[in-house]
């Protein structure tokens, strides 16, 4: 077991922090409800350090979730087509397995908007017996294992995000061609969005692959079967094991992730018994690439 470690934060803030890797994934041990300011902003610092947290023993309730959130960040509205728990809790999106709430596919969240969520939080509501994991996937070292050729063609690629595969029919047939209010905006329809392969981490400098098989449709200006050749190759190098921490969920239990460095996947493997997640969103901004730090002109809009 790794031997735990402050991180440098403010002066007397310093937390328990049991690092799962050499820099990705931490157990913080913390009671995320009474902490005080100065902790809960080296959590924040930890999450860029770490890039996904947990915290086990919480007793959080939707309004304490919430709390929490504000005191990280800026909250979104729960999603931009999916509404809140209820109309006092906006900002929560209830994955209910009962509801056919599930994320068995790997993914970023939210990608296929301007600008996708800064981190996310995670809460265990309601778990199954046995199965309901979740792994996440640090999309630096998936950039970094790499061939530096390849790097390069990937610092010049954009990739187009669409959220239609998995919630056109939802916005459709369930929220009758109306979502929710996202970033200003009231979505009635899920356009293509584009964003850069590599993302230049506004905080850190450091290049990830910023691509997913949850909401990546393709890639500009190759053909189709370049497209799917280079998303193929990009998602092999994400999912590899060294790039993955896996997190058995026991009740009471957080996490927190960098939305901007990571993907994610909830395995699907409870069969009938039920599985509550409520997930809150930070704001984030417009993903950046290699080419705009360059100054080089960059293929925007959407399908293309």
């Amino acid at each position: 077991m790794s031997t735990p470690r402050p991180v440098p934060s403010t002066p007397g803030a310093a937390l328990d922090v049991e690092p799962l890797g050499p820099a990705f994934g931490a157990i913080v041990r913390l009671d995320l409800g009474s902490a005080d300011d100065a902790r809960i902003a080296a959590v924040r610092q930890a999450l860029t350090a770490y890039k996904v947290l947990f915290f086990r023993d919480q007793a959080l309730d939707p309004d304490a979730q919430i709390a929490l959130g504000n005191r990280l960040g800026e909250l979104t509205t729960s999603h931009p087509v999916v509404p809140g728990i209820d109309e006092a809790h906006t900002e929560i999106y209830a994955l209910d397995s009962a509801d056919n709430g599930f994320a068995d596919v790997w993914h970023t969240d939210v990608t296929f908007v301007k600008r996708p969520p800064l981190g996310s939080i995670l809460r265990a509501v309601t778990l199954p017996p046995t199965g309901g994991d979740t792994q996440w996937a640090d999309l630096e070292p998936a950039y970094a294992s790499l061939s530096e050729p390849v790097q390069r063609l990937a610092d010049e690629l954009t990739a187009v995000h669409d959220g239609t595969r998995e919630f056109g029919y939802y916005l459709a047939q369930r929220r009758g061609g109306r979502g929710s209010q996202w970033e200003g905006e009231t979505f009635t329809a899920l356009e293509p969005i584009a964003h850069p392969v590599v993302r230049v981490h506004p905080e850190t400098g450091r290049r990830s692959l910023f691509v997913n098989p949850g909401f990546t449709s393709h890639v500009l200006g190759v053909s189709d079967a370049e497209s799917r050749h280079l998303l193929d190759l990009f998602y092999a190098h994400i999912t590899k094991p060294e790039h993955i921490v896996r997190h058995r969920w026991a009740q009471g239990d957080v996490a927190m992730w960098d939305n901007r460095a990571t993907a994610h996947y909830a395995n699907r493997d409870y069969g009938d018994a039920r599985r509550v997640m409520h997930r809150i969103t930070l704001r984030g901004e417009a993903p950046v690439g290699v080419q705009v730090l360059r100054g080089l002109p960059v293929t925007a809009g959407a399908s293309g």
